[in-house]
């Protein structure tokens, strides 16, 4: 019989992505939750939090996020657009994660060694605001090939920080 792996347990090896998670307006709370644990399982710089602050007390929160929350580095910022040209003046390259003209797939994200990124994820009604994907380097999407042409913001921000970790991981193999 297998016997599933507690955390002490298992072979994974602790490496930081250089990737910080810039979060624009995203207001419900099990998907706040959520991003604390994506941070912690892709092992993020962090997560900056803008527009909408998270109540850290929230039971919805908490359970979804597991503890998470109580180490996972994060910042608030009240503005998204003034966060967004604050991690591109520090020399990040800013990729925001949404369906527009110009997008191109996240599973074709190509690394640029030694760069720092910075992923933008949008409220779960309206997505990321036109001016910060204006200020973007690129955009990226994920293949949709159902009828809807939207996810869940946390299912999606685990699926691009998946996509984008193998890129760095290839990278760094080589």
């Amino acid at each position: 019989m297998k016997k599933q792996l507690s955390h002490h347990e298992s072979k994974f090896e602790t490496r930081k992505l250089p990737i910080t998670l810039i979060v624009d307006n995203v207001t419900g709370e099990a998907n706040l939750g959520s991003l604390f644990r994506l941070a912690d399982a892709f092992n993020i710089e962090k997560i900056v939090f803008c527009g909408y602050e998270p109540n850290l007390k929230s039971n919805r929160l908490k359970r979804t996020a597991r503890n998470t929350h109580e180490y996972v580095e994060f910042e608030y910022h009240e503005d998204s657009l003034d966060a967004v040209k604050s991690f591109k003046d520090s020399g990040y390259l800013i990729y925001s994660l949404e369906i527009t003209k110009n997008s191109i797939p996240v599973e074709d994200f190509e690394y640029e060694p030694g760069s720092k990124l910075a992923l933008v994820i949008g409220n779960e009604s309206f997505g990321i605001e036109e001016d910060i994907l204006e200020n973007s380097h690129k955009t990226l999407h994920i293949n949709m090939y159902g009828n809807n042409s939207s996810m869940n913001v946390a299912q999606a921000t685990g699926i691009a920080l998946y996509e984008i970790s193998k890129s760095i991981l290839a990278f760094n193999k080589k």
